[in-house]
Formats: structure tokens, C-alpha cells, sequence
């Protein structure tokens, strides 16, 4: 039969059930074939020239899907075939989605998910996937890279398909509802840098402070890290019990070590979930949160960038790739001296009969040699430049010195003027992307409705109260939605007349109107 040798040619997963093509031509259905395509509909969102790999949200759909028809009974009997095209980029993010569905659902490791792919001599091969910077590529991440990535992931819990709101996820990634994701659960957050006021700048929702602040609440998150240059003052966080330290970094570039070991610090000392922004929160944010992955979890650098990637599209630009392959090495060392300190002093707890004492210790945190008043909460860990001590000593006394840093009081930053930076650039290509299309910035998924009850699956499904109303003035929250606000429907209303009452003389769009009302909730 001609479907007979069609298949012939395909890679199986599942004997005589479940199957992968590449086909030049649209195939049609048999009494014993049925065949299906996502390539126009899960559709990477690129920046310049990246094309995937895919991110969670559009992976958990393409399972679901395929999960769905391996157990249709209408499908019962027949050999299920997903074929893509001869297209490289689609081919190789159509070959990354069923190769991670064997690995979640099918429970095989990454070569063993891989082999089908290659066993009938593959050809071509799979374009590796590339950063989103503009210009040529210098680091290619290949589809065994990928797969990698993700088992490691579901191996340490980072993704739990069972618990997993793609909803939730598809939410608060677009651009209005604050851009950002979990990289780590309750561990990591990376988000797109807050300003000193909520607006709209060339298209782009800017938020302030105070908006995170009820989501950062309800999450535990504890402390905040700020890479690029000061648009709001830290105290805005600090006022609401969550800490603040500064590393800064050129947009672009790559992390001096000093960084690098104080940015551990700050997380592993953290009592909570660290919220990591830079400008746009993918290259400075994504390059220090693989550091960590590479140190505490020995992902190698490849796997922490793609994993990085499938959270948050974009993540990990230019020499920063390069820069994690050449620092993998000494990050995995530090890692094994961290865990064998710590199971030293598991034991000695043990041995000594007085954990009580030791733990004591043991807990002490960053903020312990800091007080605890709100305004206090602020630490600038920016490196200054100039020449320090190298000595053995001066290393070892560095932890302690990052401690009793000295407090910085930050003045208002006037940095709105300067060119455009990368981080720029990529937030306003974002922005293009999700005007165009009334969806997911990254995932295609339709944002949440007004009045829509939280996600059966949902950890924080339930409504969250935003900031007294005084303290919350002109603030923009991303936390619009009625997921995450308990304002009743009438006030949002009297407010948005209110609003409009004001504004009639100025003329502006409906659209900058609902953002005024939001910005005035």
C-alpha cells in the first residue's frame, strides 16, 4: 500500500501506533493512517533571526494534543503520523516537540527520544537553534542540546506537566500583564525592568514598582535583583519588605566574576523566591540565572540555555552563550565544594547532638547584618572600579564584606535619554509583535477575559488584592485581570468614568484612556 511505504521512510516512536515525517505535500487521511501538522499553528514569535526552540506554554498544548489522539477511540486503530516540512525551522521545532513528549510522557531519556529521528538516516539534518541577536550567529544549540535541557529540568522538578497552568503561564508573559516567567519555581523569576512611573513609552507598557508588588507578596518573593542602570529607587521595594541589590552590568556584555560570585550569594542566601530583571530581562537576567542552574544543578551550559529558553524565549544573547561554555568548568567545581560544605555540616549537626546551636548559625541570612527597618533592605553589589586586593584573604573575606556593604541612597536617574540599548531594542520588538496579533507574545494562546475564574490546576488561581489604594496611585499593575483582582466590577467602572470625565479635553485614544484607568486603579 502506498501509506505502507510512505511510512517506510518515517521515524517511529510508539510501534505501529505513533510516527514522524517530513513530507513535501499535504497527505490525506487513510482507513489506517491519520495525519497531523502543527506547523501554522504553534508558531515561534522570533526577535531577529531566532526561530525556537518552542516555549512551555506551546510544548504542554502540542502534549496534549497528541496525548488526546493516542487515546481517541475514533483513532483507536489507526497509526497516528505527525509530518512537518521540508522548512528547516519548523522541521526542527516539529522534531523538538514530539522528541520532548517522548521524554515527558513516554518516560525516555533524551537518546533514546533522539534515535528514532536518525535511525532512518535523517536528511538533512536539524538546524541547530540560535540566539535573538541581530547579526551572525556564534553559538549553535542543537535539538540533543534542547532535549538535554529539558530532561534535566523535569529530573529536578522544574516542570511538572501534571500541575503546570499554561493559562497562567500564557498570562502574565505578555507584555501588559508585566513580562515575566518562572525560570525556577519559586526560585527565579526574570521579568522586564520596572520604572519610575507606569506608562506607555514608543508602544511599550512600562510598570512601576508597585505593581509586582501584590504578585511578588502572594509568591514569596523576597528579594529583587537589579542588573542595568537605576530607573526607579530601590526603596519602592524595600518600603514592602522585599530586598534589593544592585549588580550592574553593560546591556550586552558579560558578568565580571566578582558579579557572578555575589549574585550566588544573594541566592543562596535568599529567604524567598529572586526576582532578576535587566532591561528587557532576557540577556544580563538569563546569563547570571544559568550561573546558578550550572553551579547547584550541573546542567552544562548548552542545557541551562535551552531550558532558559523554552521558559522564556530570547533568553541568552551573544558572547554571553560563550561566556557559560567557559565558565561551566569552574561553576561545576564551586558547586561540589557548596554541596560538600553543606553535607559537612548535615553531619556535624548529627554527630554533635546541637542542631539547635548550629542551625542557629547555619540559617544566618544577608539580611542578618542588616536592619530590619524597611528603608534599610537596599544593597548597591555593584563592583566599583578600581583597583582591589587579590590576596587569598581579601577572597575569603569577600562573602562577609557583600554582608556589611554600605548602604546606597539612589538619586533620580536620568538615563530615559540615552541611545537605545539591546535590551531596548528587544522590548520594543516584543511590543511590535504582540500589537500585531491579539495574543501571547510568544505562545499565540488568547490573553484571559474580565471575569474568567482561575485555572482548576492554579496555585494562584484565587483573586489577589491590590496595594491600599493611597499607595497605589498611578500605578499600572500587571496584575489586571480578575485572576489576580479582587476589585469589584462597579468600581473599576466609576473609576474608568471618572477617568474619561477628566480626560475629555485631551483628546486621546480610547486605548490610552483604559491604560489611564488602569494606571489610576
Amino acid at each position: 500500500m502506498a501509506d505502507e511505504s510512505e511510512l517506510s521512510n518515517a521515524s517511529e516512536f510508539i510501534k505501529d501506533r505513533l510516527y514522524f515525517i517530513t513530507l513535501r505535500n499535504k497527505p490525506r487521511h487513510t482507513e489506517s493512517v491519520h495525519y497531523f501538522c502543527v506547523d501554522d499553528e504553534l508558531v515561534y514569535e522570533n526577535f531577529y533571526a531566532d526561530f525556537g526552540p518552542l516555549n512551555l506554554a506551546m510544548l504542554y498544548r502540542y502534549c496534549c494534543r497528541l496525548y488526546k489522539k493516542l487515546k481517541s477511540f475514533s483513532l483507536a486503530k489507526k497509526k497516528i503520523v505527525h509530518y512537518t516540512s521540508f522548512d528547516s525551522r519548523k522541521r526542527a521545532n516539529a522534531a523538538y516537540l514530539i522528541a520532548s513528549y517522548s521524554i515527558i510522557h513516554l518516560k525516555r531519556t533524551p537518546e533514546e527520544s533522539y534515535r528514532p529521528l536518525i535511525i532512518n538516516g535523517c536528511n538533512p539534518p536539524f538546524l541547530p537553534f540560535r540566539d535573538a541577536s541581530f547579526g551572525a550567529c556564534s553559538y549553535n544549540l542543537s535539538l540533543m542540546d534542547v532535549l538535554n535541557g529539558l530532561y534535566k529540568a523535569l529530573q529536578n522538578g522544574f516542570f511538572n506537566f501534571e500541575t503546570f497552568d499554561v493559562e497562567e503561564y500564557e498570562h502574565y508573559e505578555r507584555i501588559e500583564n508585566g513580562d515575566f516567567n518562572w525560570l525556577l519555581p519559586d526560585k527565579f523569576l526574570a521579568f522586564s525592568g520596572p520604572h519610575n512611573k507606569s506608562r506607555i513609552e514608543n508602544g511599550y507598557p512600562l510598570h512601576a514598582p508597585e505593581a509586582y508588588i501584590p504578585y511578588f507578596k502572594k509568591h514569596n518573593v523576597t528579594a529583587v535583583v537589579r542588573l542595568n542602570k537605576k530607573f526607579y529607587d530601590a526603596k519602592r521595594f524595600t518600603d514592602h519588605g522585599i530586598e534589593h541589590f544592585d549588580l550592574f552590568f553593560v546591556d550586552g556584555s558579560v558578568p565580571s566574576d566578582m558579579i557572578v560570585r555575589r549574585f550566588l550569594t544573594v541566592a543562596e542566601n535568599a529567604k524567598g523566591a529572586v526576582a532578576v530583571h535587566c532591561k528587557a530581562g532576557l540577556g544580563r537576567t538569563g546569563t547570571l540565572i544559568a550561573c546558578y542552574l550550572i553551579k547547584h544543578y550541573r546542567f552544562t551550559a548548552a542545557e541551562a540555555i535551552a531550558w532558559l529558553r523554552i521558559c522564556r524565549p530570547g533568553s541568552v544573547i551573544g558572547p554571553q552563550q560563550n561566556f557559560l561554555e567557559e565558565k561551566q568548568a569552574s561553576l561545576w567545581i564551586q558547586g561540589d565544594i557548596f554541596r560538600s560544605r553543606e553535607k559537612e555540616k548535615t553531619e556535624k549537626v548529627d554527630r554533635c547532638g546541637v542542631s539547635r546551636l548550629i542551625s542557629g548559625v547555619d540559617t544566618i541570612k544577608i539580611e542578618d547584618s542588616i536592619s530590619t527597618r524597611p528603608g534599610k533592605l537596599y544593597k548597591d553589589l555593584t563592583p566599583i572600579l578600581r583597583a582591589t586586593p587579590t590576596s587569598s584573604a581579601s577572597l575569603l573575606s569577600e562573602r562577609s564584606s557583600i554582608l556589611s556593604s554600605k548602604e546606597v541612597t539612589v538619586s533620580k536617574d536620568s538615563n530615559d535619554n540615552e541611545e537605545p540599548t539591546q535590551g531596548d531594542e528587544l522590548r520594543r520588538l516584543k511590543t511590535s509583535r504582540s500589537l500585531r496579533h491579539p495574543r501571547s507574545a510568544t505562545t499565540g494562546a488568547l490573553k484571559l477575559e474580565d471575569g474568567r475564574v482561575g485555572h482548576t490546576r492554579s496555585t494562584t488561581g484565587q483573586s489577589l488584592k491590590l496595594a491600599n489604594a493611597s499607595t497605589m496611585q498611578s500605578v499600572m499593575s500587571p496584575l489586571k485581570t480578575s485572576k489576580v483582582s479582587a476589585l469589584p466590577r462597579r468600581t473599576t467602572r466609576t473609576s474608568s468614568h471618572m477617568l474619561r470625565s477628566r480626560m475629555t479635553s485631551s483628546r486621546v485614544s480610547s486605548r490610552a484612556l483604559n491604560l489611564a484607568a488602569l494606571a489610576k486603579t
